[in-house]
């Protein structure tokens, strides 16, 4: 249970730290309207991660094994995608660091909080990148015989935790955290740390018994 546990807080950490549109949003609709706006927002936005974790972690053990003849090779497969969203994510943001900041950022329609949560879980159910990120984070940690049901919902658990506490971080923050987090350093600070989680993950998937 502690390793699900670990694992659902890295995931979800992996996936929720690199602030980008959504987490820069985030930030300036908390400043701009309330907290209660803003942590519904962070709910919806950690409500997308947790879904995919448990789309992943149910739809990964049924996946595992059907697949179980070709477990190994597939678990290296899901170790070197989680390397190449690693280094995707880090290339990007030092590419976008490189770049002159805009001198203005578009704002978004100003929601309520019932809006607000139900506009940022769809915005991130929409970004490919999650369940990529959970299927092959899950797909790859499978071993011949299945986890316990238990282990599966600590895992989901623990990964909607980690991207809620985040997101809220992001919520509660206003607009002195938004400076320091979504400015042109920030966002490439942020997602650097995203990318080294993904690698320790991919590590992880890759070490991982058969």
């Amino acid at each position: 249970m502690t390793a699900a546990l670990v694992a659902g807080l890295l995931a979800g950490y992996g996936i929720a730290v690199p602030v980008g549109a959504v987490g820069t949003y985030l930030v300036s609709l908390t400043a701009r309207t309330s907290l209660r706006t803003g942590v519904c927002a962070a709910l919806g936005v950690a409500g997308a991660d947790g879904l995919y974790a448990l789309l992943a972690a149910v739809g990964g053990a049924a996946l595992a094994a059907a697949l179980l003849p070709v477990l190994t090779p597939l678990r290296l497969l899901s170790a070197l995608v989680l390397v190449a969203l690693a280094v995707r994510g880090a290339v990007l943001a030092v590419r976008q660091y490189r770049k002159r900041p805009p001198a203005t950022r578009a704002e978004w329609p100003v929601p309520g909080p019932g809006r607000a949560f139900l506009g940022l879980l769809g915005i991130t159910l929409l970004n490919p990148t999650t369940v990529i990120y959970f299927a092959a984070l899950v797909v790859g940690t499978r071993s011949a015989a299945a986890p316990p049901a238990l282990d599966q919902a600590v895992f989901v658990l623990a990964a909607f935790a980690a991207s809620a506490s985040w997101q809220l971080v992001l919520a509660g923050g206003g607009a002195l955290l938004g400076r320091a987090l979504t400015g042109h350093r920030g966002r490439l600070v942020t997602a650097l740390l995203s990318s080294s989680m993904m690698l320790g993950l991919a590590v992880r998937v890759a070490v991982a018994p058969g």
